[in-house]
């Protein structure tokens, strides 16, 4: 009788631990059949008639990040790369890194001068900073498995955008004048992103170098890209600006399907991104340090949770920064950092009354035999297959290089590589041996494109850019749902804060803390340093009537289309 009675106790803790999806009045777009998400109005369009067409959900991928290139050049792109996580309809998930690589010519002190110090800047700016660009292998290599309607279909929305124009919105208008300067100091030729008056809302972009390059990739596929005519105007772009990017390069270059990293959070399956993503290892480790705590509880945003997540971050982000980097160049020792008793360990020295300097913490004792403008897009189609992406030229613009005759940009990736062993990154990121410069190397990344699910099926799809700030970004979104019974555009409207281990203070959007809460979280020894914003979620929830609602982030133009 004992035992049955323990065994009903365990029973009803366990149905107590795994939140239900929330009962909230959904503030967001809300779609009956699919949703897509992401950082541009037009885009979203894009993918949404991909999908009325009879397209799937990596269909409609496929064509908004092509979309987004032209549309959002910030961030979108062809000259860049990114990650993918995605849920088939019955439940099966995969991934695929399509990353950048380091070129052929790329070693471990070439942005060191000969005293061993850091070369300026020349990891972030102009044709050194850029790595082998994985966007359009990515979008082939995903087409191949898993695409339905023809590949021109796919292009022909972005080959339209870029040959007649598109009206920019103010946020657009203020990126291209931001990056004016930089546009005309490292390229050799005249940008068609540069005129002599500052760009205005209102004004239509037109692209047509762009428009054909898209067109050779809709016609050859992968060989308009990486070989024929693109690839001659990209390796002329290297010549002109002495970069190293090769024809060899080009050729060598391809995506890698990966198994996605898969943990659980209260009965909640989650599935993201493994290494050269430190993202899908970080959000587990947060998410598995945080479980055994009573979140809801503690309040959103209030000082016990912050105070907690704070002190779980600063551990995790060290940890990044010594054992991740890219697996097929260094053991990266997942296992050991994502087992639950290294993880309990680990966490068992947080103080909850008391902040831990971050000189204080080092890496955890793991046995072994590491972009601010990013972006990421969220899609469900019809038949319930999810697909979440998150690809990136790093910085605004990238290394602000375009290829001349080709209309498109260049990232500047080299710079996520640990240029200098404990010298910060430009997001402050410390790096160790684990993500050092190595030819065809992919450097560490913090997108974190995420999946989440239950027993009953599909219940959240996420993601963010933002640099280091994408993981807690990501983790807070989750949080937020499961913990705080949120809906997805509530979750993605609320306030956000981030710690990386180092330096050591606290980042808080504005209006974060109340003065309550600054004042208790100060008096355990924490610091603040106030950011306008943090991330852009555009993430998807599945309702509890099986209707789908649309966060999108108001913090830039980011849109939700549903039907």
């Amino acid at each position: 009788m004992k035992k049955l009675s323990l065994l009903l106790v365990l029973v009803i803790l366990n149905a107590c631990s795994t939140s239900k999806r929330p009962h909230t009045t959904p503030l967001g777009v809300i779609g009956r059949q699919a949703m897509v998400v992401s950082a541009h109005p037009l885009a979203s369009g894009v993918g949404s008639r991909i999908l009325k067409q009879g397209g799937n959900a990596w269909d409609a991928a496929i064509a908004v990040q092509f979309a987004l290139a032209v549309v959002y050049p910030v961030a979108g792109n062809i000259g860049g790369g990114g990650f993918a996580v995605f849920r088939e309809e019955d439940g099966s998930v995969g991934s695929l890194d399509f990353r950048e690589k380091a070129p052929l010519a790329a070693h471990r002190n070439m942005y060191l001068d000969e005293q061993g110090e850091v070369l300026g800047r020349k990891s972030l700016e102009g044709h050194l900073a850029a790595g082998v660009p994985g966007s359009v292998d990515g979008m082939v290599t995903l087409y191949g498995k898993y695409g339905s309607l023809p590949w021109s279909t796919l292009l022909q929305p972005s080959i339209d955008l870029a040959a007649n124009g598109f009206t920019l919105t103010e946020e657009g208008a203020t990126a291209l004048n931001r990056s004016r300067d930089l546009f005309i100091q490292v390229n050799t030729f005249d940008v068609g992103m540069v005129k002599q008056e500052p760009w205005q809302s209102g004004e239509e972009l037109i692209q047509p170098e762009l428009s054909k390059t898209l067109i050779r990739i809709r016609d050859q596929g992968r060989d308009g890209f990486y070989a024929g005519e693109t690839a001659s105007l990209i390796i002329d772009e290297m010549k002109r600006g002495q970069g190293i990017i090769s024809f060899e390069d080009l050729q060598k270059y391809h995506s890698t399907w990966r198994d996605p990293l898969i943990g659980y959070y209260r009965g909640n399956r989650i599935v993201s991104m493994p290494p050269p993503s430190s993202g899908g290892v970080a959000l587990l480790q947060l998410l598995g340090g945080i479980e055994s705590y009573p979140v809801a509880r503690y309040g959103h945003n209030q000082w016990r949770n912050m105070h907690l997540m704070t002190e779980i971050e600063k551990r995790v982000y060290a940890d990044r920064a010594t054992y991740l980097g890219d697996p097929d160049f260094y053991k990266v020792p997942v296992e050991m950092l994502l087992d639950t008793q290294y993880l309990k360990d680990r966490m068992s020295a947080i103080n909850l009354r008391k902040s831990t300097p971050a000189t204080a913490i080092k890496e955890g004792n793991v046995e072994v035999v590491e972009s601010v403008e990013t972006t990421h897009f969220s899609i469900v189609d019809p038949k319930g297959n999810a697909v979440a992406i998150t690809t990136t030229l790093n910085s605004y613009f990238g290394c602000k290089v375009m290829i001349k005759g080709a209309g498109f940009l260049l990232n500047n990736e080299m710079d996520d590589f640990s240029v200098k062993s404990g010298v910060p990154n430009q997001f402050g990121l410390i790096g160790a041996k684990a993500n050092e410069i190595a030819p065809e190397k992919r450097m560490l990344s913090s997108m974190t494109p995420t999946i989440v699910d239950d027993q009953d099926g599909l219940v959240i799809v996420v993601g963010t850019p933002g640099g280091s700030t994408i993981i807690t970004s990501v983790f807070q979104a989750i949080l937020n749902v499961i913990d705080h019974g949120m809906g997805m555009q509530e979750a993605v409207d609320a306030k956000r804060f981030h710690h990386q281990w180092l330096p050591d203070r606290i980042l808080v959007e504005d209006d974060v803390l109340s003065e309550k809460v600054e004042k208790k979280l100060r008096r355990l020894g924490h610091d603040f340093e106030s950011r306008g914003n943090i991330g852009r979620v555009d993430a998807i929830l599945v309702l509890p009537n099986g209707h789908l609602e649309g966060g999108a982030d108001k913090r830039g133009d980011d849109t939700a289309i549903g039907f």
